[in-house]
């Protein structure tokens, strides 16, 4: 053995192996694994896909994609915003619900809120009228209505559809789909007799067109109140959430009420589902109307299910969901449910335990409440636990403080140098267990987001990296950046090159 291999092999590295962030399997147990110092801009150079953004959009104009089931809606969405955002299928119905994200048209520097939504149908079940009552909710408050209907096939709801949309004027266009080639044009004539205008013929799946469709929405909008705030100066959006009678109006008319200092009433309008904007201690807050959760104790399975997904909108809107629990009851399956899609949406959560003041005086209540609340949803011990009473106004301090201090977390920034010296220190301490054949090395970690808080490790096997031990990177990351409290994202990448290797490269 030469000196150069008795080296490599003292420091725990084979010969010919990269040094990297590197787990030890039982050949292994005892020896420190090199660690890897990455300076942010390199990291940032080498990982395409990073990019923080340090903006939020405000007053977008709201479009909507709307027309009988299977006309192609989903995939227009899909198409406009340059991604795969709303699920295509072609069976009918597969979209249920309003599906919203902001989008930069393509070959336009203009941004709206585009919506994709369930189909029209005149045949309905289940679920059908409550798909079309939430259709008809989203064109009463679009500013641009897009009429999709199919090139070659018409239909009864197709005309239907059309009567209803007719006097909308000004705020309509007719988009026929499926025009995949000029010689189709032709046949498509026939939805000139709603009288209905603009036309424009678009192949959404051929991306035939969307140029002049693109052209046709920003001349019918009106972007002068579009503004970019930076996020840190930016409103806190708050979702006040919870089951009928557990104080949730309380708290909003605590919140909105004269004695708080209104800034302005905000009525429900394209942008946003809003009830009100107020101020405390100089910072915007935002609260979002969060009417439709509702849970009856005799329902159907399929209206449970649609009574939680009506406020999928409500949180991909909010920065943080107060989650209002009657301290009595306790904490039920449909507070867990909303609480659980927050977090997978990367939501700060605040569980609220109200009407506090109707809680037996003990010692050391609140503490058994919350430490009852943790056990019965382990995976969301992090989050505050806070007890207050809406009605009398007692923990409203504490609430809006830690509202405040939550929303500064969720976009606090991590540079990429120290979070990978963190990370060569938890693997040093704590190795991921790892068996002769389950060996793997974590190259690097970046911080990809912000609110909502993301970050990605580069590793050779991510197949062999367990879920628990994704969790005690998770835990590390809040416990070494303080982000306690806040949800952290963590995704892996494959990566056999060496972050060195790239910089010479």
């Amino acid at each position: 053995m030469n000196n150069e291999e008795h080296k490599k092999r003292k420091s725990g590295t084979k010969s010919g192996t990269k040094p990297g962030l590197e787990s030890r399997s039982k050949g292994t147990r005892g020896r420190k694994p090199a660690i890897v110092q990455t300076d942010s801009s390199t990291a940032e150079e080498t990982v395409a896909d990073v990019e923080i953004k340090d903006v939020r959009w405000e007053n977008l104009p709201l479009v909507a994609l709307v027309g009988r089931p299977n006309v192609g809606k989903s995939t227009l969405f899909n198409r406009l915003l340059h991604k795969r955002r709303s699920i295509t299928d072609p069976t009918p119905g597969v979209t249920r619900d309003p599906i919203e994200e902001v989008c930069e048209l393509p070959g336009s520097d203009k941004r709206v809120l585009l919506a994709d939504s369930g189909g029209f149908k005149l045949e309905r079940e289940g679920l059908d009228d409550l798909v079309v009552a939430r259709t008809l909710s989203l064109i009463s408050k679009a500013d641009l209505i897009l009429f999709i209907v199919d090139a070659v096939e018409i239909t009864p709801e197709d005309a239907e559809f059309a009567e209803l949309l007719r006097p909308l004027g000004r705020r309509l266009v007719l988009v026929v789909n499926k025009a995949d080639s000029p010689e189709r044009e032709p046949l498509v004539w026939s939805q000139m007799k709603w009288g209905i205008e603009p036309v424009v013929f678009v192949s959404a799946e051929h991306n035939r067109n969307i140029d002049e469709l693109v052209s046709l929405i920003v001349s019918k909008l009106d972007f002068s109140a579009v503004r970019a705030v930076d996020l840190e100066r930016a409103d806190i959006r708050i979702a006040i959430m919870g089951k009928p009678n557990t104080g949730k109006s309380s708290l909003l008319n605590l919140l909105l009420g004269e004695e708080r200092s209104i800034v302005s009433e905000i009525p429900g309008t394209t942008r946003d589902v809003v009830e009100g904007r107020f101020t405390w201690k100089g910072r915007g807050i935002i609260v979002l109307d969060t009417a439709g959760i509702r849970r009856k104790k005799k329902v159907t399975d399929d209206v449970e299910y649609y009574s939680v997904t009506r406020s999928i909108a409500v949180v991909t809107r909010a920065d943080i969901v107060v989650l209002m629990i009657d301290a009595i009851e306790g904490l039920t399956e449909q507070d867990k449910k909303i609480a659980a899609f927050a977090v997978d949406e990367g939501r700060g959560v605040i569980f609220v335990l109200n009407k506090w003041d109707l809680m037996p005086t003990m010692k050391n209540a609140f503490e058994a409440s919350r430490d009852k609340l943790r056990w019965f949803f382990g995976q969301m011990a992090y989050a505050p636990v806070i007890a207050m009473s809406a009605k009398e106004g007692s923990g409203l301090d504490k609430l809006m403080n830690s509202v405040v201090t939550m929303y500064s977390k969720l976009n606090r920034r991590v540079e990429t140098s120290k979070l990978n010296r963190a990370v060569g220190s938890w693997i040093e301490n704590m190795p991921p267990p790892a068996g002769p054949r389950a060996r793997f090395k974590l190259r690097y970690a970046v911080q990809t987001s912000v609110n909502p808080q993301k970050f990605t490790f580069f590793v050779t096997r991510p197949d062999l990296v367990s879920d628990s031990y994704v969790s005690f990177l998770k835990n590390k990351i809040r416990e070494e950046f303080d982000l306690d409290s806040i949800p952290v994202g963590l995704g892996l990448k494959a990566s056999r090159v060496d972050w060195r290797d790239r910089q010479r490269s």
